[in-house]
């Protein structure tokens, strides 16, 4: 069981995935007002669901203010399907996106999929070169200095050191960090790559290689 809140300003929407999360046994706050989301303990919850269009506020400013708040997923619901837009939200720290219109079964999954993600135990240190996981604490370290990565990109980066050397492609990767069966969203991994390459970058760290049709391995 799980404490979920969802951001959207239509209320079928809303009572559609309260609906299929409670059978889940979740836990689950709606608001129609993103301007609320300022004004409630948000380190309360386990998962953000966020739409993007809403009137006054969008997802995508509610998300930028919130992210240095929480370190739970946030996950965008959204009728946009252009590369570009999605591409925008997860460069302002959200974990994925769930495209209108949905099914429940895939809605049902997608949550579960980043929940599961959320308590799987570690334990370990790893130490590649001048990088080292904090496993327990999910946490990215060039040598003493921590890398703000969001949950997503410490778990890619995780999932290619565990295996460094080895190719994998974006779909492989995209089924191993969010379980999700159904059909891959490479785009989002290419995203999430680009960010991480970023952050190690200003660290003077560069872990992850393109192999041109192929994918992407850790290299350390």
């Amino acid at each position: 069981m799980a404490k979920i809140l969802v951001v959207d300003d239509e209320p079928a929407i809303l009572s559609l995935i309260r609906s299929a999360l409670a059978a889940d046994q979740h836990l689950v706050t709606v608001m129609s007002d993103p301007a609320q989301v300022r004004r409630i303990d948000l380190g309360a919850y386990d998962l953000i669901m966020l739409d993007v269009m809403m009137p006054g506020v969008d997802g995508f400013t509610l998300c930028r203010e919130i992210r240095s708040a929480v370190d739970c997923p946030i996950l965008f619901v959204t009728a946009k399907t252009l590369e570009s837009d999605l591409m925008y939200g997860l460069g302002l720290g959200a974990d994925d996106y769930i495209v209108k219109p949905f099914g429940i079964g895939a809605l049902r999954a997608r949550i579960q999929a980043h929940l599961r993600r959320e308590g799987r135990e570690r334990r370990k240190v790893l130490y590649l070169e001048q990088v080292r996981f904090n496993l327990s604490g999910k946490e990215l370290f060039v040598q003493e200095n921590k890398v703000p990565l969001t949950k997503s990109e410490y778990e890619i980066c995780e999932f290619l050191a565990r295996s460094r050397g080895q190719v994998f492609s974006k779909e492989h990767i995209y089924e191993a960090i969010f379980g999700y069966n159904g059909e891959s969203d490479s785009s989002t991994i290419t995203e999430h790559i680009k960010n991480i390459r970023a952050k190690l970058g200003k660290c003077g760290v560069d872990a992850i290689e393109t192999i041109w049709g192929i994918g992407y391995k850790w290299k350390l």
